[in-house]
Order: C-alpha cells, then structure tokens, then sequence
C-alpha cells in the first residue's frame, strides 16, 4: 500500500526522479486518450470538463468556480473563451454584485456535453482497460488524498471536486 503524507527524508523509498516530470509525462499520455476521443464531438477534455463542473449550478462566480477547478482566474478565462465563442457557456454580471461575473451552461452546452459525453465515456473505458481497475482506484485515491495536502501547503481554500 502506497502512503501518502510527508516522510522524514522528503523521499518515499525507492522513488527516483522529477515528480513533477512524471505526473506530466502521465497527464499528457491520458490527456491524448481523452483528446482523441473527445474530437469526435469537436472539443478537448478540458472543455468537456469545463462543461460537466457547470452542470446543474444556475450561476456560479468566476472566482468560485476558479477556486473549484484549483486553478488561476487567469487560466480558468483562456479556457473558457472558446466555449463562450461557441456559445455553450455564458458569463454574465451577478444581479446583486455587478463587479462578480457568474458562468452558466447554455441548453446548447448542455447538449454539446450530453453528445460527447459518449466519447468521453470511450476514453474512459480505454484508460481503465489500460490501467486496470483496481489501478485507477489505486491511482484516484492517491490524486484525491494529495490535492488537500498541497492545499494546505499553500494556504489554498479550494472547492470540492
């Protein structure tokens, strides 16, 4: 069994190498199952993902939503961009705080999430044939029991996920 949490040296046994290299060599090698698959329906994982966070929320603030995804206001607008050019999304001033800007789902981003969600569940599929089951709850159980850690390492209030 893997154990998460700080070690006395700073390195699990046994571990060699950047960290960081192989979480991105990783993340780039699943991000191009999920890419692949996803262009059947003319967008990129990171869209799709976009999508099903503002599934079922009536409005949610940018900075919240932000904080949700552990990502930078900046990078969460690029992403959004082309999913407001495609009109599946749309920001709008809150009624009651015209400075906070609210991100909603259109019924067409509804519907661009229901058609590729097929092609998301193909990817998904591949990457837990790949890997194997007991794998990918093995590695979601690491992934989720990191994340608070390094949010508390960074003062970071995140969302749920």
């Amino acid at each position: 069994m893997i154990q998460i949490g700080p070690s006395e040296t700073g390195r699990p046994s046994g571990a060699r190498g950047c960290t960081c290299f192989k979480l991105r060599r990783l993340t780039r090698r699943v991000t191009a199952v999920y890419d692949r698959a996803l262009s059947g329906a003319g967008m990129r994982v990171t869209q799709y993902s976009l999508l099903a966070h503002l599934r079922g929320l009536r409005g949610v603030a940018m900075s919240e939503l932000a904080k949700m995804l552990d990502m930078d206001r900046t990078t969460l607008t690029r992403n959004l961009r082309p999913l407001i050019e495609a009109g599946w999304i749309g920001v709008e001033p809150s009624a009651e705080d015209t400075r906070i800007r609210l991100v909603r789902m259109t019924p067409s981003g509804e519907a661009q999430w229901q058609a590729a969600r097929v092609c998301w569940r193909q990817a998904q599929h591949e990457v837990n044939s790949t890997i194997g089951s007991a794998g990918v709850a093995e590695l979601h159980r690491i992934l989720d029991s990191c994340v608070p850690l390094f949010r508390a390492a960074s003062g970071a209030q995140g969302g749920a996920e």
